[in-house]
């Protein structure tokens, strides 16, 4: 059977990630505003703190591509810090006085940086990634999954419907990041196991994973 991800659903784009955030910030609009310190899904981050590692995410994926001679070994320098012990190490903190729409506003607003460097970027172009230097292609790719993977997390923990992202958008960003994904799922359940969450019939859960963002020829 052929791999979900060896198909060829077309490349990730900048229009990808503003789906992406779109879809993400209407799913959590309606959020309880009391629900925010609850653990999001499976991991030990609050939803709070979950959502702001992820605007944190694509800001840092943005400034990756940003310098006119992009690094290949090493991150731009920001400072990171952690708010909490335990808690994500990040550059993006939110005001949490402006509650949810607050919050919505800052990853709206880390989603526009990505997606408008992802356009601009000449796709030549690499940049440092732990998980492989990527092209801008990579890093608009990185930004849809951090993005869908980690509203289902929040969803979950926010006791709100199930998120379910698209199957042409989760099948383009398997194709690009995880060349070994399962063939035998659809897309958006091979996406979550990719990324760690579910298990799948004959593939167990992964209790380590990674994605590939090296451009594949």
């Amino acid at each position: 059977m052929t791999s979900a991800a060896a198909r060829t659903p077309g490349p990730v784009t900048a229009d990808d990630v503003t789906e992406a955030v779109r879809l993400s910030i209407t799913a959590l609009r309606g959020a309880p505003g009391d629900g925010w310190d609850s653990p999001a899904g499976d991991l030990t981050w609050t939803c709070w703190q979950t959502a702001e590692h992820l605007a944190d995410d694509l800001f840092a994926y943005a400034l990756q591509l940003g310098p006119q001679q992009p690094p290949l070994t090493t991150h731009v320098p920001v400072s990171w810090r952690r708010e909490f012990p335990g808690g994500p190490a990040s550059t993006i903190f939110v005001e949490r006085a402006e509650g949810t729409e607050g919050l919505l506003q800052v990853l709206d607003g880390c989603g526009a940086l990505l997606a408008a460097m992802v356009r601009v970027t000449p796709p030549e172009v690499r940049s440092h990634h732990v998980f492989g230097a990527a092209d801008p292609e990579g890093f608009a790719a990185m930004g849809v999954v951090e993005t869908l993977v980690h509203v289902h997390d929040i969803a979950a923990g926010l006791g709100l419907p199930p998120f379910t992202p698209p199957a042409a958008l989760c099948a383009r960003t398997l194709h690009r990041l995880f060349p070994h994904a399962p063939g035998d799922a659809e897309p958006w359940p091979a996406l979550l196991w990719s990324a760690g969450r579910v298990a799948l019939p004959d593939h167990p859960r992964q209790e380590k994973w990674r994605w590939y963002g090296e451009p594949r020829g």
